[in-house]
């Protein structure tokens, strides 16, 4: 599925609608550039999943952890220093229980050894400064 979104609200919008239908064990790997719109993305899957509006970059740190009541928890994890196994393995990406809550992974191509085969691949590509064509491949989504 692909389609084009106008301003950062409309890219939010169309992942709200996503976030609603992601279970645990859900892998979703973005491709995009900096500045592309992966942060602002997924934080209309967490608030589709019905976790608090504290989504930022996880670069950084890495990876950061996004819980609510009752919600599945998201774990959106920053790869884009990770050139390695060995340097995955120092993440600690293994300790984090996919089967119980949602990966989000920014720079995924980095570490496309290492992801689940059902992982939903999402491609977001700027057009201008406020448009993106954002490609949603794998997964079972109603938008």
């Amino acid at each position: 599925m692909t389609v084009v979104t106008h301003s950062p609200a409309e890219t939010q919008a169309f992942a709200h609608k996503l976030g609603q239908q992601l279970k645990p064990g859900t892998c979703i790997a973005f491709a995009g550039g900096l500045g592309a719109g992966k942060t602002t993305f997924t934080r209309g899957l967490a608030l589709g999943m019905g976790l608090p509006d504290t989504v930022s970059s996880p670069t950084f740190a890495l990876v950061n952890e996004y819980h609510g009541d009752g919600a599945v928890s998201m774990y959106h994890f920053d790869m884009y220093r990770v050139t390695s196994p060995e340097a995955l393995e120092t993440t600690g990406f293994w300790d984090y229980p996919l089967e119980d809550g949602v990966f989000v992974i920014e720079w995924a191509e980095n570490i496309t050894d290492a992801l689940p085969a059902q992982t939903i691949r999402i491609t977001i590509e700027p057009i201008d400064d406020t448009t993106r064509r954002i490609t949603v491949e794998g997964g079972d989504f109603s938008c």
